[in-house]
C-alpha cells in the first residue's frame, strides 16, 4: 500500500451503519470518561446534571449528556492553565498546537491540541481530499495567510500527507496570488466560496486573465460558508474557474466533520471520527428522518487535549435518504449546512433563512458576487433590505434585474424586499468568511 492508497479506508468507510453505531458508542464512552476524569469544566457540568461514565450503557444514553455551546467555552477560558482554563484535559506541556476561532460571532475561542489530536484532525481532512480525487500529482495552492486559524493549516498538512505538492499563498495580495498560481501551474485550490469568486473576478477585471483558459486550476475545495452546497453558487464558481468544486465542512471546535466525494450527491458525515446528532428545531428531540431539518450536535470522538462533547454547533442540517454511489456507508446530508439556527429567524411572520436568498441572487448572471442582507424594524414592522451590485456593463439592466429578483425572492421566501443597488466594487470584500446577514432588530 502506497502513501496515497491508505486514505481510502474501506474497513471504516463501508461499515454498515449498525457497526458504525457500535464504534461511535465505544469511542463516546472513552472520550466521556476522559473528560469526566480530566477536565474541571466537563466534570462540573456532568456532576450538576447527575450523570457519570457508568450511566452511558447504550447509544440512546448519549442523548442525556448535557450539551455545551460556544458561550460556555468562552466563559471557561482566559485563566490558568492560561489561556485554556478549566477545559484543558492534559498537562499544558503536552499541548503542541494552538489555534483559535475566527471571532466572527464574538470573542474567539482558544483551542489546544496534542500532537496526536492534531494528527487525527489532519487525517480527517485527508479523508475529504482523497474522496474528492486529490492525488500525488496535484499541485495545491492555498491563497491565505494561515495565521492562527484551524482550517487551512489542516488543509496544508492533509495535502502534504496525501503526497500533493502544497504551495502556500501567505502574505501575497490577491493579484500576486493569481500570478503565482499561473506561474507554478497550480492544479487545485482550497478557499472560501467568497474568496474563490473574488480571485476569479480579480483575474478577469484587473489582470485581464480568463481563469479557465489562462490558469490551470481544475479542482477547488471550498469551506467556511454554505455556498459550496448551494447549486447557483457552485455553478458560478465552476464557470468562473472551469474547475470541479467540492464542499467541505468543519469548525475549529469540532474539526473537519464532513465533505463531498466525487459523486457530489451530498455531504458525507465522517461517522468514523465524529458523532453527529440532529435535534428538532422546535422540540429539541433527536431526529433521524431524512429530509427533516434540525440543529447539529457534534462530538469529536478523537480529541483529548480539549474535548468537544455534544457541542451545539447551531448549524442546520438534514439527512439524505439514499446511499451514495461511491460505496461509502457514512451518512449524507442534503444541501450541506443549510444555515445557522441563530440566523434562521422570523421576518414579517415568515421563517427566513439567508441561504435561500443566496440561491436566488447567484442564479442571476448579471449580478455581482457580493451582497448584504439587512433586517431592521421600522416602527412596528420588519423591514428587510438586500444591497447588491450589477456586474460591469449591466448597469442599464438594473430595472429588469430588480423585477426578476422581486419575483424570484417572493416565490422562494414568501417575503418582499427593498433592493438597493450600489456601484460595482462598493460592497465590502473578504478573503475569509463573509458575514452577509445582519439582523439589527435586536439592537
Amino acid at each position: 500500500m502506497n502513501q496515497v492508497e491508505k486514505y481510502w479506508n474501506p474497513i471504516l468507510e463501508t461499515l454498515p451503519q449498525e457497526k458504525l453505531r457500535q464504534l461511535q458508542l465505544s469511542k463516546f464512552k472513552k472520550i466521556f470518561k476522559w473528560a469526566y476524569d480530566n477536565s474541571k469544566f466537563y466534570r462540573k457540568i456532568y456532576e450538576t446534571a447527575g450523570i457519570e461514565p457508568g450511566d452511558i450503557r447504550k447509544f440512546e444514553d448519549i442523548h442525556k449528556v448535557p450539551k455545551i455551546e460556544k458561550s460556555m467555552l468562552r466563559q471557561a477560558q482566559g485563566k490558568d492553565p492560561y489561556p485554556y482554563g478549566d477545559i484543558l484535559s492534559v498537562p499544558l506541556e503536552d499541548v503542541s498546537t494552538y489555534r483559535q476561532t475566527s471571532g466572527t460571532t464574538g470573542q474567539p475561542v482558544y483551542w489546544a491540541d496534542t500532537w496526536e489530536d492534531w494528527e487525527c484532525g489532519v487525517e480527517g481532512y485527508c479523508y475529504a481530499l482523497y474522496a474528492q480525487g486529490y492525488r500525488d500529482n496535484d499541485r495545491l495552492f492555498l491563497p491565505f495567510g494561515y495565521n492562527i486559524f484551524y482550517a487551512f493549516w489542516s488543509a496544508h498538512y492533509a495535502g502534504e500527507k496525501l503526497g500533493c505538492e502544497v504551495v502556500p499563498g501567505g502574505v501575497l495580495n490577491t493579484e500576486a496570488r493569481i500570478l503565482k498560481m499561473q506561474e507554478v501551474r497550480a492544479t487545485a485550490m482550497a478557499a472560501t466560496p467568497t474568496y474563490a469568486l473574488a480571485l476569479a473576478d480579480t483575474a478577469k477585471t484587473k489582470l485581464g486573465l480568463n481563469p479557465p483558459e489562462d490558469l490551470f486550476i481544475r479542482k477547488i475545495t471550498v469551506a467556511g460558508e454554505p455556498g459550496g452546497s448551494i447549486p447557483a453558487t457552485r455553478k458560478r464558481l465552476q464557470e468562473a474557474w472551469g474547475a470541479k468544486v467540492y464542499d467541505q465542512v468543519g469548525t475549529t471546535e469540532t474539526g473537519h466533520w464532513g465533505w463531498e466525494c466525487q459523486e457530489q450527491s451530498g455531504i458525507h458525515i465522517n461517522d468514523a471520527l465524529m458523532l453527529i446528532e440532529i435535534e428538532d428545531l422546535e422540540t429539541g428531540k433527536i431526529i433521524d428522518e431524512p429530509g427533516k431539518k434540525g440543529r447539529m450536535v457534534i462530538t469529536n470522538l478523537n480529541r483529548f487535549a480539549q474535548p468537544c462533547i455534544r457541542f451545539d454547533s447551531k448549524d442546520v442540517i438534514q439527512l439524505k435518504p439514499a446511499p451514495c454511489g461511491c460505496g461509502r456507508t457514512f451518512r449524507q446530508l442534503e444541501g450541506g449546512v443549510i444555515g445557522r439556527s441563530d440566523d434562521i429567524t422570523k421576518v414579517k411572520g415568515v421563517l427566513f433563512a439567508p441561504s435561500a436568498c443566496e440561491e436566488v441572487i447567484r442564479s442571476i448572471p448579471e449580478l455581482g458576487d457580493e451582497y448584504q442582507i439587512i433586517v431592521n424594524r421600522v416602527g412596528y414592522e420588519d423591514d428587510i433590505t438586500i444591497k447588491l451590485e450589477a456586474k460591469p456593463g449591466c448597469e442599464s439592466l438594473i430595472a429588469a434585474i430588480k423585477a426578476k429578483l422581486t419575483d424570484q425572492l417572493r416565490l422562494k421566501t414568501n417575503i418582499g424586499y427593498n433592493l438597493d443597488f450600489y456601484d460595482y466594487g462598493t460592497l465590502p470584500r473578504s478573503d475569509a468568511k463573509a458575514k452577509r446577514f445582519k439582523d439589527l432588530r435586536q439592537h
